[in-house]
């Protein structure tokens, strides 16, 4: 999971189908005592056992987007969801790795200690220093820095811009220099050739060298880049087609449940997100042999940690006509610490959508009352953008070990797996299954319901 700071709205959700108040409208909507025995069939299947032996299996080590070990965690999914009978694919995408060099800046003959750059060219660099404030436009009005190395100091503007405009008065190398304590690392967003070796010192460092710059004395310095580069790698989705059971009775409608199975460097991911992709494969099982008039789609996005690249290649492969039949996604992202808060159901848009709906009135039939906020940041944004109903369920505030080595197996909470897999699962089959009134015509609640005052309370 990206991070992004959470914003849950508190409300008592809407319902799509479950309670009378909401389905009033409906003469052919099943009752709610009929619903939760549909409810049943799901439930009763999901074994949270399996869920969290998959969750120790793929969080064996960390899954960073394009390395083996993502390979091994593509090559064990397709491997579970082949042996449930769907059809499975797995869909191979190009992205881009920035490879971190190896860096060293010697000054007056001293090594200090230092960090990298993103994106930051190689080069080997030796001149005299000069100080140039923050490196705004201003700061280097009139100033020539050929040949030699600015020293900037961090604030004001981005990383890349201080680099372009010192580049751009001449500077064959620039320091920039912390304004807090601590080490220093950063990016300067993307490759340019107008950039120059770009290395960081600490604070200290750095407020000592201007200080002998401002008392007049020179300084000469070594700035060294090596091993860096953008690299070109091979992520993979995973996509799994359950078709309905019967086909001439199908609606031509597709929902899809969604999950990551990449993590970040040096974590097992066991939360994030082998959490939503075993929950996901679980799922499938249950679903597997159930009746549906409706194609369900499970998929294992790649690369999420590196800007959704996944979700964004497969929303690409979906033709106009495969959009429009996709009445729903559900992103699992997150699903299983037990040091996390409640389940949320996040939009981009932050509006309530059929998605949220649907599973707000699983919620209810479970014991489970969701709350919607607004979050981007997983991979149900490429949805939304398709136009396509999509709602990310994650726990709210996230667990403080969140991209941590600590994101480890013995953190992850079965009766939060479990929570999940049933609002989710029941959602799902509430559309899918045979007998469910086709999707346009379950009239959704115009606005959010107030429990308390419109159908006095939950009983």
């Amino acid at each position: 999971m990206r991070r992004k700071p959470f914003i849950a709205f508190v409300l008592a959700t809407s319902l799509i189908v479950g309670l009378p108040a909401a389905y009033a409208q409906e003469a052919t909507a099943p009752s709610a005592q009929t619903q939760q025995a549909f409810d049943n069939k799901i439930i009763k299947r999901i074994n949270v056992d399996n869920i969290y032996n998959d969750i120790g299996h793929l969080s064996s080590e960390p899954r960073i987007a394009g390395t083996q070990a993502e390979w091994v965690a593509v090559q064990y999914i397709e491997a579970k969801y082949a042996s449930f009978g769907y059809d499975t694919e797995i869909q191979p995408f190009t992205i881009e790795s920035y490879e971190a060099p190896t860096v060293s800046v010697t000054v007056a003959g001293d090594l200090l200690k230092s960090d990298s750059f993103t994106y930051t060219p190689n080069g080997e660099v030796t001149g005299e220093v000069v100080d140039v404030g923050l490196g705004t436009e201003a700061d280097l009005a009139g100033v020539d820095l050929t040949g030699k190395i600015a020293l900037v100091r961090r604030g004001d503007i981005s990383f890349a811009d201080k680099v372009l405009n010192a580049a751009k008065a001449g500077a064959s190398a620039v320091i920039i220099y912390n304004n807090t304590s601590g080490s220093l690392n950063g990016t300067l967003g993307a490759t340019n050739d107008a950039f120059v070796p770009t290395v960081s010192l600490s604070q200290d460092d750095g407020d000592r060298i201007a200080l002998a710059l401002a008392n007049g004395q020179a300084i000469s310095a070594t700035v060294k880049v090596a091993g860096g580069g953008v690299l070109q790698k091979t992520s993979h989705n995973v996509v799994a087609v359950k078709e309905p059971s019967n086909k001439k009775k199908a609606t031509d409608q597709i929902i899809v449940v969604g999950a990551h199975h990449d993590s970040v460097a040096g974590s097992p991911g066991a939360n994030d997100d082998a959490s939503g992709v075993a929950t996901s494969i679980e799922l499938a099982r249950v679903m597997a042999n159930m009746p549906t008039d409706t194609e369900i789609r499970f998929v294992s996005f790649g690369a999420e940690e590196l800007g959704l690249l996944g979700s964004y290649a497969y929303v690409e492969t979906l033709s106009q006509d495969e959009r429009d039949r996709i009445v729903g996604m559900f992103q699992l992202d997150m699903v299983g610490s037990r040091d996390a808060g409640d389940l949320v159901m996040f939009t981009v848009d932050g509006e309530k959508n059929v998605v949220t709906d649907l599973a707000a009135a699983a919620g209810v039939r479970t014991g489970t009352t969701l709350t919607y906020g607004q979050e981007g940041r997983s991979d149900h944004v490429p949805f939304y953008y398709a136009g396509i109903p999509a709602a990310l369920f994650i726990h709210s505030p996230t667990e403080p070990w969140y991209h941590s080595p600590e994101d480890s197996l013995d953190k992850i909470s079965k009766a939060k797996l479990q929570e999940t897999a049933e609002i989710v699962g029941a959602a799902v089959y509430q559309v899918a299954r045979p007998d469910t009134p086709a999707l346009e015509r379950a009239k959704v609640a115009p606005k959010p319901v107030d429990y308390e005052k419109e159908i006095g309370g939950l009983q």
